[in-house]
């Protein structure tokens, strides 16, 4: 313990500096000086921060960019097409057809002369030939390849009328013409048509083929939506390929042949066999040159 006098009083600012020479106070000084304006400098010199910024000048731009994004990518890719509709026998499809056509038109098919039945209809769609929208009404999709056959003096051959299994004409003034097959292009379509349609001409020749010459650079593709003139009320889309063709050996003035009719195996008993039986076919075409002025494809 201390028992001797109390050291004088000292303030307690001077025994913090009691120690340091009377300069001491001001060269300290300096650093602090120094450094408070060395960060304002600092301060001054640097870009402004983004907490500065109104809020909507940095999120405003890129929130809608990035909804339209999302909302694009769910759009893309586009649904795909329905499947085709399928039905186990014509039956089937006349039920399904009833409620979505109008009854007086349905009532038409293969009754009125030169329409098809519902038996045609459901060949067509058992061959692939023709596809159907599940709507009312359905929308009957083809396609179908159109051939304008050019003569040797530039005229057109066309389709002038058919006669039908019925008994009745249907007029066409076309140019030959037929629906493709599932998986077959044009220029397949054009050689089979000509075949069916004009081969009897040639009396069952192997070489028709060969007759047959598609002239390049005329192939054209338009879409065409029209009631249909086969199946009244029932509304199609046409697809049609449109070429240009030479055929040696047709006769010069107008002529008719025979289609080739289905006669399959006498023992085979299936829906198509019985549809077939049933459904309105053509019997004959008749054909005749036309110039290319009055051809509507």
């Amino acid at each position: 313990m201390f028992l001797g006098p109390s050291p004088p009083h000292t303030p307690l600012l001077n025994r913090r500096n009691n120690h340091k020479p009377p300069h001491a106070t001001v060269s300290s000084a300096l650093p602090d000086l120094f450094l408070a304006a060395f960060s304002l400098l600092f301060l001054w010199s640097s870009p402004k921060p983004l907490v500065s910024l109104p809020p909507n000048r940095l999120s405003f731009p890129l929130t809608p960019r990035r909804r339209s994004t999302a909302s694009m990518s769910r759009l893309s890719p586009p649904h795909p097409p329905p499947p085709p509709q399928r039905f186990a026998n014509a039956q089937s499809l006349s039920d399904w057809l009833e409620s979505r056509l109008p009854s007086d038109s349905f009532a038409a098919w293969g009754v009125k002369p030169g329409t098809k039945n519902v038996h045609n209809l459901w060949l067509e769609l058992s061959d692939g030939e023709t596809s159907l929208t599940d709507s009312t009404p359905p929308v009957r999709t083809v396609n179908v390849v159109s051939v304008r056959v050019i003569g040797e003096d530039g005229k057109v051959l066309v389709e002038s009328h058919q006669e039908l299994s019925d008994g009745s004409v249907r007029e066409r003034f076309r140019p030959l013409s037929e629906k493709l097959k599932p998986e077959e292009t044009p220029d397949e379509a054009v050689f089979r048509a000509i075949k069916e349609e004009l081969g009897s001409i040639f009396d069952g020749e192997n070489d028709v083929g060969e007759r047959i010459k598609i002239l390049p650079g005329t192939y054209s593709r338009r879409v065409e939506e029209r009631n249909s003139l086969s199946y009244p009320g029932l509304p199609a889309r046409y697809a049609l390929h449109l070429v240009d063709a030479t055929v040696r050996g047709l006769p010069e003035e107008d002529f008719c042949t025979e289609e080739k009719e289905y006669d399959g195996d006498s023992t085979e008993d299936s829906e198509e066999t019985r549809a077939v039986g049933k459904a309105v076919t053509v019997k004959r075409h008749y054909w005749k040159w036309v110039s290319p002025s009055s051809v509507r494809s």
